[in-house]
């Protein structure tokens, strides 16, 4: 019993996938179908809640969820595909509300990047689209330069400037990230998806030779979620661990394994000819 307790464990170690999941806050965003909205000349057919646009576009990230909820006395339904109104082929079969009538609303999860447009049946004059985009920036193949190079993740953020580099210091157990690139915006906070397999805490942060003591560190699963106030003008950020990236990467812990597995084996079957034939 003890020896198919210790395959089982070790056949975990040979198949566990090296990696990690991207995790996404979820939103929900509201469109209103106003008052009026069924008629050609009205002036807006939609209404956003958060912005109060009213071209009916809206901007998500993945895995958010648009409601669009009836204000108008008529009934309508929100469609996707482009509208014959347009010169379109219509429904194109990935969301429909069905009629739904005052008061009511209805509501769909966006799990795919892409532009998604939608009209309404009744009245195909009623048209407007859903960008949804990833809503965050990627640094891949982190950890290629730690260890045998094997096992590497891909490291989401969210920023003003770019990340060019992220370089693993197995010695110091930490990890450089070099920021480069013009300021979009005055909100200078980085927001890093650290996965915890890549580093682990308790973290300690410098920037530019300045160890940052306000970040805030959150763990979603299996990733730690940091955000870092910086400067405008931040070069490099140093995120210090207690360990880096596995010892033994996804290739060297196989070998490992198995060679754990094969001593195990001959072990149990040298114990069993003792047992048999050892004694009487």
């Amino acid at each position: 019993m003890k020896y198919s307790i210790i395959f089982s464990l070790f056949a975990v170690i040979l198949f566990v996938p090296f990696g990690m999941n991207s995790i996404f806050a979820q939103e929900t965003f509201i469109v209103n179908i106003p008052t009026g909205a069924a008629a050609p000349d009205a002036p807006y057919f939609w209404q956003t809640e958060k912005g109060g646009a009213t071209d009916g576009n809206v901007d998500v990230k993945i895995l958010d969820i648009v409601r669009w909820e009836n204000a108008d006395t008529a009934a309508h339904t929100v469609t996707s595909g482009v509208s014959p109104g347009l010169g379109g082929d219509g429904a194109d079969g990935i969301f429909d509300s069905s009629l739904f009538g005052p008061g009511k609303g209805f509501q769909y999860q966006f799990t795919e990047v892409g532009d998604y447009e939608y009209f309404c049946l009744v009245h195909p004059w009623m048209t407007g689209i859903v960008t949804v985009t990833s809503g965050l920036q990627v640094i891949p193949n982190v950890g290629s330069n730690a260890g045998d190079g094997t096992t590497t993740f891909n490291v989401e953020y969210e920023f003003n400037r770019v990340i060019s580099s992220a370089r693993v210091h197995e010695d110091q157990n930490s990890i450089t990230f070099e920021i480069v690139g013009k300021v979009t915006s005055e909100d200078h906070t980085l927001m890093l998806m650290l996965p915890k397999n890549l580093i682990s805490g308790p973290l300690v942060i410098w920037a530019d030779g300045q160890q940052i003591t306000n970040f805030e560190l959150n763990e979603e699963g299996g990733i730690n979620k940091v955000i870092i106030p910086l400067n405008r003008d931040t070069e490099l950020v140093s995120i210090v661990g207690t360990a880096v990236v596995p010892e033994f990467g996804a290739i060297t812990m196989s070998i490992f394994a198995l060679g754990v597995l094969s001593f195990l084996v001959i072990s149990f079957k040298k114990q069993k000819f003792m047992m048999l034939y050892g004694r009487k």
